[in-house]
């Protein structure tokens, strides 16, 4: 059988950096094939080359056999290639038949033509086992349902080849197991997968074949029956992964911060999070479990000065925190790291990067007094050493302090948040999903970054849907539902059946 796509010294450079050299392999048709690698790696170049996004500067690309020159994503499409990116392409005031439809419509007459669309995107909801209403409007999809939007885009648009990018980095766990659901539909139907991601867990369980990538070119070609996760760091990485990393004995300090009775409610008067009680002290690692969604990003909001609480109080180093007499948290964010509070925020794109800025200006962001002259004005050389320290102490990759931060990683723009905000000295660091979208590699690195300010003295309240990241690195587990605490536990006590519990709300400890 003709493999499904074949890469034949697949080269792509962009200025001095060179994204693929010499790339070569095969995925089998039918099959579900991993692409793997650390940050900045390659693969998602190689797959932009794939969907028409990028052109090769040299090699060849072979679809069913036969060689294509494939210029733009349209002429993908038409190849029977769809593309599903990690962050959804998707229009959220729009409907779920008028996002399929969009670029796609058919006739100048729309009613017919939706009519018709509609019907198609039933039967194949009902045939993967999509779930999803095409009259609903996307943005009050939940994540894991715009998921499946995007692959109900694709397959409208008959793909039979399939490329997902990093697919499962903000899904739960359930919504993880429904995705790998489709994927064997997918692959019982004839179709070919080929998943891009960096959870090693997830290689293991649902691809048959798995190609790694390191500085662009193709260390490794493997069954995946035939590795073991631990074989498959070490070609990403080319070393070994610490599966312990190092951290002094627990010896917490004085208390840095204390909630009380914290409380939130929307516009609309329904409550986010209530009755949140728990203290934070220097030398500790306090990490938040629980499902998406569930009030963790809120409370690291507040905390971060982000947005108001409806009730209760927060003393940082003995004192208040001033939400009072407050209309609106305008302002807030910089009292609060004036005070030293460092936040990295959950959603780096949104709240942690100005991706159309330099590497060098989004080092400063939110600290550009540190950089300033004794007449005010910001001292360039003291920005550009700052930034070098930074880049080096941090292994950003590729090291350019000039390029536009849009076009690293996203691991590699996670390295830069971190570094900003460690640089300020903080009292208290608070971290949401700290390895969302990163590679083992980088995992490594910021969780040692994590652990050494901890035993530093620093305080640091983490949330995270990754448990074994919870268990890596906290002291103690608080577990939220619903908006509340539903336990309090150290990590000595770490199991995960009674987490589970409590993260469904079912058991109050």
């Amino acid at each position: 059988m003709q493999p499904a796509v074949e890469f034949r010294n697949i080269s792509k450079a962009f200025g001095a950096v060179q994204a693929n050299a010499d790339v070569s392999f095969t995925i089998a048709k039918g099959s579900i094939h991993g692409v793997i690698g650390e940050n900045g790696a390659g693969k998602s170049t190689l797959m932009s080359i794939l969907y028409g996004y990028y052109n090769a500067d040299s090699g060849q690309l072979l679809i069913d056999g036969a060689e294509r020159t494939i210029r733009t994503s349209h002429e993908a499409i038409a190849l029977g290639i769809g593309m599903v990116h990690q962050h959804f392409m998707l229009v959220e005031n729009m409907t779920v038949l008028d996002n399929v439809m969009l670029g796609n419509e058919g006739a100048f007459k729309l009613a017919a033509t939706r009519a018709q669309v509609e019907a198609k995107l039933r039967e194949i909801c009902q045939r993967y086992r999509l779930d999803v209403d095409p009259l609903a409007t996307v943005h009050d999809l939940s994540v894991g349902a715009q998921q499946r939007v995007e692959i109900l885009k694709q397959i409208y648009r008959s793909a039979n080849i399939l490329i997902l990018d990093e697919p499962t980095a903000v899904l739960t766990a359930q919504e993880t197991a429904s995705l790998f659901e489709i994927l064997r539909l997918f692959k019982e139907q004839g179709k070919t997968i080929i998943l891009i991601t960096h959870k090693l867990q997830e290689i293991k369980e649902i691809t048959d074949e798995v190609t790694v990538m390191r500085a662009g070119r193709v260390v490794g070609a493997v069954q995946t029956a035939d590795t073991t996760r631990e074989q498959l760091a070490n070609m990403m990485v080319g070393r070994p992964i610490q599966s312990e990393l190092p951290r002094k004995p627990y010896n917490p300090g004085a208390e840095v911060m204390k909630v009380s009775n914290l409380g939130l409610k929307d516009g609309s008067g329904v409550t986010l999070l209530a009755d949140i009680d728990f203290t934070l002290h220097a030398g500790e690692v306090v990490a938040i479990a629980g499902v998406s969604g569930n009030g963790q990003s809120e409370l690291l909001e507040i905390l971060s000065g982000m947005r108001l609480p409806s009730s209760g109080s927060v003393d940082f180093l003995g004192q208040p925190l001033p939400y009072a007499g407050r209309t609106n948290a305008d302002g807030m964010p910089a009292t609060f790291r004036d005070l030293g509070i460092g936040h990295v925020p959950e959603d780096r794109l949104r709240d942690g990067v100005i991706k159309d800025f330099s590497v060098m200006q989004n080092t400063v962001f939110g600290y550009q007094k540190h950089v300033r002259n004794r007449w005010g004005l910001f001292d360039f050389r003291k920005i550009a050493q700052r930034c070098a320290h930074l880049l080096q102490a941090f292994d950003v990759r590729p090291n350019n302090p000039d390029l536009r931060i849009g076009l690293l990683s996203g691991g590699n723009q996670q390295k830069v948040v971190i570094a900003r905000e460690v640089s300020a000295n903080p009292k208290l660091m608070l971290v949401g999903q700290p390895t969302r979208g990163v590679d083992i590699g980088t995992i490594e690195s910021i969780h040692t970054q994590l652990l050494r300010l901890r035993d530093e003295g620093v305080a640091i309240l983490l949330s995270s849907v990754e448990l074994e990241e919870v268990r890596a690195l906290a002291d103690r587990i608080i577990v939220m539902s619903g908006g509340r605490i539903t336990g309090i536990l150290p990590v000595d006590e770490f199991d995960t059946t009674r987490i589970g519990l409590l993260m469904g709300g079912l058991h109050k400890s």
